[in-house]
């Protein structure tokens, strides 16, 4: 599993102009699923995420996780980050995991990182065409691999 963790002020996504899921201060999370992704692959990604010590402390040193700051996090399932540009100029997602094999793990991992946090976790809709509005907070982005 993928993600790519943004810090941020706020964040929402849409679906047809329609909110579908917002959040105030904490992480943007964009996650790609392989087709070959584990329980522990899942475990792990979540573990990282809320565990992630990138929100300032009282001196402004990046000394905190979003559950340190009561912060939320909002979940978008992001296929093209397992894009290969290796060959040509039109990637490939071949390495992604087809949706009905990453639907469910995707819904997973949101229960998964909902019960780690004690609330729900909103999300994005599942291979719809989105509109995700954020404002970066630092700004802060951290790539995030189950396998690395």
């Amino acid at each position: 599993m993928r993600a790519l963790v943004q810090r941020v002020r706020e964040a929402r996504v849409s679906v047809d102009g329609k909110p579908v899921g917002s959040i105030g201060h904490g992480l943007l999370a964009l996650v790609g699923i392989a087709p070959d992704d584990t329980l522990a692959d899942r475990e792990w990604l979540v573990r990282k995420i809320v565990q992630l010590r990138i929100f300032g402390d009282d001196a402004g040193v990046m000394n905190r996780s979003v559950i340190d700051i009561g912060g939320e996090v909002l979940a978008v399932s992001q296929f093209t980050l397992y894009a290969s540009t290796k060959k040509g100029n039109r990637p490939s997602y071949s390495d992604a995991a087809p949706p009905a094999i990453a639907e469910p793990r995707f819904n997973e991992f949101v229960a998964a990182l909902s019960a780690v946090l004690g609330r729900p976790v909103p999300a994005g809709a599942f291979g719809a065409q989105m509109e995700v509005a954020l404002v970066n907070d630092g700004p802060v982005t951290i790539w995030l691999d189950s396998r690395e």
